[in-house]
């Protein structure tokens, strides 16, 4: 088997992943990211619309600040879904997880999830962000050109495949018994 998936085969399960739930999509994986490169895989998590994810690395380091020079609140939280996923890691004991916050078997598409649709995640209340996710050169080095190539695609685009970066704007906690509802 290939290290990375294959643009070909990335796009034969197109269907399969754009056919994800609409809603109330159960969460599969909590994961705080206290440095670079470490993956804390929890039960439960807990968000702040300050501190974003509790105990994650977003409020030290992020890759957009804003022009006071704190982190952007628009990328406190990242979540991807689970079919996406299960495409990319074609040796899920080999690679590394990508590091989202959240891994959901949901559909994250612009037409179901626009710009400013909050969340129900658990007792938190999160906000989809207008920040694209186009993953990053780790994702590259990890997953593979292709499956960037895949996720940038112009058709793909709208369907959001790397997930959606939220903001927090209400603290809450959420557990793996917890589900993903729009409000």
């Amino acid at each position: 088997m290939s290290q990375h998936a294959t643009l070909e085969f990335l796009n034969a399960r197109r269907d399969w992943v754009l056919a994800a739930p609409k809603n109330d999509a159960p969460i599969l994986t909590l994961c705080v990211r206290p440095n670079e490169g470490e993956r804390e895989f929890v039960s439960t998590i807990s968000f702040d619309p300050e501190k974003g994810v509790v105990g994650d690395r977003w409020i030290r380091k992020t890759w957009i600040y804003t022009d006071d020079g704190k982190p952007d609140p628009r990328i406190q939280v990242c979540i991807l879904g689970s079919r996406v996923l299960q495409l990319i890691r074609r040796d899920p004991d080999g690679m590394t997880y990508p590091g989202d916050n959240i891994v959901a078997d949901m559909d994250f598409s612009e037409a179901n999830m626009p710009v400013g649709q909050r969340l129900q995640v658990g007792t938190a209340i999160l906000e989809v962000s207008d920040v694209f996710n186009t993953a990053c050169s780790k994702w590259n080095e990890r997953h593979g050109k292709d499956s960037i190539k895949w996720i940038n695609l112009p058709e793909n685009k709208p369907h959001r495949l790397r997930g959606v970066l939220c903001q927090v704007v209400q603290a809450g906690e959420a557990s793996l018994n917890d589900s993903i509802r729009k409000l």
